[in-house]
């Protein structure tokens, strides 16, 4: 198995429903931030290249045959030249409503991380690299988010890239892979009040773990 389809888009454009949508068309198993959340070995390899270790493609998305999200969507000039063969898909949404779903959601994990083995892929990578140490400057997250749409248009052939916007459905995402549109509703999940419940939890557990170890 290899990777057939390389997600371009940051974390908040729609990619969690985007994953669910792969797998019922058949292209999953699908790489996603959850799997690095899920998995501790997956997590360990995501954090050395998160520092500067060389990734090994086929160690981190064998088994794989489509990824979308970060960490992997920071890496997607290296993984089209990697996988020359497969497709590329720009999950897609205004910059200033992608800014204010990051803000309310992956922002407040970023700024809670604390450079702990468990959450050094989301500072390292997330915080120092994507968005050069300023998460949260909004101007300049919004300008790193314009420019990546601008690369991955001016770098990926057209007939090899679809941009798929919130709310386009099925349609162009079958057309441009080959495939039928199934009997089903496009997937929609993780909106952003959703995240948010997740993001109070996953942050009330590390604030309790936290506090278990000093006590």
């Amino acid at each position: 198995m290899t990777l057939e389809i390389i997600g371009t888009g940051f974390g908040r454009t729609g990619t969690d429903s985007m994953r669910d949508a792969l797998n019922m068309l058949g292209f999953g198993p699908c790489h996603h931030q959850r799997e690095v959340i899920a998995n501790p070995e997956t997590r360990a390899h995501w954090r050395a290249i998160a520092c500067g270790a060389t990734p090994d493609w086929d160690l981190l998305l064998g088994g794989y045959r489509s990824c979308l999200d970060w960490p992997s969507a920071y890496y997607w000039p290296q993984l089209i030249e990697a996988f020359p063969d497969a497709k590329v898909l720009l999950t897609w949404r205004s910059a200033e409503s992608w800014w204010e779903s990051y803000s309310k959601t992956i922002l407040r994990v970023v700024l809670a991380d604390t450079e702990t083995e468990e959450s050094a892929p989301g500072s390292q990578l997330l915080s120092l690299r994507v968005f050069g140490g300023r998460p949260a400057d909004r101007e300049h997250c919004i300008a790193v988010y314009e420019a990546n749409v601008a690369a991955v248009k001016a770098r990926v052939a057209p007939e090899r890239l679809l941009i798929h916007k919130l709310g386009d459905g099925w349609g162009p995402l079958c057309d441009f892979l080959g495939v039928p549109v199934p009997d089903a509703a496009f997937p929609r999940v993780n909106a952003t009040q959703d995240f948010q419940k997740e993001v109070d939890e996953f942050l009330a557990k590390r604030a309790a773990e936290q506090a278990s170890r000093q006590a």
